[in-house]
């Protein structure tokens, strides 16, 4: 057909040369008939160019095609084909593990994919191999063993997939446990806000003032930065925003203090930084390059109470107020001698970073504590203080930051604590605590020295209401000057009690409401003060 066509289109350019008119008026006609024609020939010419170009396919293609599989090696094992039923055989005679294929009647439509099968008769032989390898191999009969033979050539190349994730698997688990961590940094996030109210005619100190009652609306914000290098360590560095007050500005006495204030006008800055690792398996270390307490190196056996977002919601109903005598770097250790005693050492300076002072210029102080468990419903801890102007707890009474009435420069103190919690059941843990500090000049003419006692009964009840749950109450004196050797003058005349209740009832994971109430009878251990009462809730969300 090709060579027809251009056979015309000849003849017709000789045509053309001797007789244009006549050629003219036979285009015309045949027009169509030629578009055709030409059309055609074009499409088979491509057809042939496809033909011709079919044949020159790489080698590699081709032999891609040859390797293509077989049918029967794609389609699925069904339940009622000799594949399936002399793997159900094998499973039955030799007890190898139950894949779903003991009890065909329980699937008379059962499918399974090659690799599925594969997986089963894999578990299967290796069952089988366990009998050789433990010398039952005369329980194993030549039929069973052809069968075997049979099943494991034609699923070879299946197989050899197990056995390549099989070992792809064990490299990567080799592979964590050598390496078994990866360093990593999480936000941790808490929001609280609260809404707060005093109760009371005027503030103590006889200063005839009222006590302005009005609510207030407060919050404080942390976030936290919280990274490790060897998985058993950890880095934290924290922000804060607060603006939440301080009570004592508005009562007159420190005693009010709510256990999460603090007010910087809602400007984040720099709180914390901290460090922990190990130094062995029963030993951890800590740094704190800033915002360090002496409570925070020792440990707390009354931990429901500590927490500032979700404890007390007093600064004393927290923790021992001997504890509170120092904050800013620090240094500690905690060892444990056995499962049921701890002794911790901890050092705090509040001018370090200042260069004209040093780490070991004041106020500083020491902390150490000896942490015992003797059962799982008990436990004690014993405690020893030593500071150097750090006396103020932030808790107690006026004369107790500064017994001496402004006069001296330099005062120490020597602070012993004792503290114990008892389980009672699951729901009632009861907890109590008592402190004594002894403060001494050293810059005064004649040395001069003072007592101040604090104590407190803590109870707790768990899961009142909802798993999670729990009421606390506080029972206690805030710290007091029993004993001055300035004279009666700079002695507390009467003694204040702290009495206080709350319950912490998390709503979700990450959302908890604290309402608490707790009540001041005659502030700075003076009769002559009147009642405060400092009542707030306490919403906290974390993430």
């Amino acid at each position: 057909m090709v060579h027809k066509f251009i056979f015309s289109h000849a003849e017709t350019q000789r045509a053309q040369s001797r007789e244009i008119s006549y050629f003219q008026e036979i285009a015309v006609k045949n027009f169509g008939c030629l578009l055709k024609t030409g059309l055609i020939s074009l499409f088979i010419s491509c057809i042939l160019s496809s033909r011709t170009q079919a044949n020159s396919i790489p080698s590699y293609i081709v032999n891609d095609f040859n390797q293509i599989n077989s049918v029967s090696q794609l389609s699925d094992i069904s339940a009622d084909g000799w594949r399936f039923k002399t793997l159900q055989a094998l499973i039955e005679k030799y007890n190898c593990v139950n894949n779903g294929l003991s009890d065909n009647t329980d699937f008379p439509n059962q499918k399974l994919n090659r690799y599925e099968f594969a997986a089963k008769l894999n578990a299967c032989i290796g069952s089988i191999n366990q009998l050789i390898i433990n010398n039952d191999a005369a329980t194993i009969d030549q039929e069973s063993l052809t069968a075997i033979q049979r099943l494991q050539t034609e699923f070879s190349t299946e197989i050899k997939v197990f056995e390549t994730r099989v070992s792809l698997l064990e490299t990567n688990v080799n592979k964590l446990e050598s390496q078994q961590f990866s360093p990593h940094v999480e936000l941790e996030g808490e929001v609280i806000f609260a809404v707060t109210g005093i109760v009371g005619k005027q503030k103590a100190g006889n200063t005839n003032k009222p006590i302005n009652d009005n609510l207030v609306f407060s919050n404080r914000v942390r976030l936290s930065l919280e990274g490790s290098f060897t998985g058993k360590d950890k880095l934290e560095v924290r922000l804060q925003g607060s603006n939440t007050p301080e009570l004592e500005d508005v009562t007159g006495t420190k005693m009010a203090n709510l256990g999460f204030d603090g007010d910087d006008d809602n400007e984040v800055e720099l709180d914390e930084i901290e460090y922990r690792f190990g130094l062995g398996k029963q030993t951890r270390m800590t740094l704190y390059g800033l915002g360090g307490g002496l409570g925070d190196l020792v440990p707390s056996i009354n931990p429901l109470f500590s927490g500032s977002g979700d404890g007390s919601i007093s600064t004393f109903g927290r923790e021992n107020p001997i504890r509170r005598q120092g904050g800013g770097v620090g240094v500690g250790i905690s060892h444990n001698l056995n499962n049921a005693v701890n002794f911790s050492l901890g050092y705090i300076a509040s001018n370090a970073d200042n260069s004209e002072r040093g780490i070991f210029s004041s106020p500083n102080g020491v902390i150490s504590q000896l942490t015992l468990e003797p059962t799982k419903t008990t436990a004690l801890s014993f405690t020893y203080v030593y500071s150097h102007n750090n006396l103020n707890t932030g808790t107690g009474s006026e004369l107790t930051s500064d017994p001496f009435n402004d006069l001296a420069n330099s005062i120490t103190a020597n602070s012993f604590g004792a503290e114990a919690a008892w389980q009672i059941n699951p729901t009632v843990s009861l907890g109590g605590r008592v402190g004594f500090i002894n403060a001494e000049t050293e810059d005064l003419r004649t040395d001069a020295n003072a007592t101040i006692s604090t104590w407190a009964v803590l109870l707790t009840l768990k899961d009142i209401g909802k798993e999670g749950s729990f009421a606390g109450f506080v029972f206690g004196q805030p710290p007091k000057v029993t004993h001055n050797s300035f004279g009666k003058a700079f002695e507390d005349k009467d003694t204040s009690l702290h009495l206080e209740a709350f319950y912490h009832f998390p709503i979700t994971d990450n959302l908890a409401i604290t309402p608490g109430l707790f009540m001041i009878t005659s502030p700075e251990h003076d009769n002559s003060n009147d009642t405060i009462y400092v009542g707030t809730v306490r919403t906290t969300f974390t993430f």
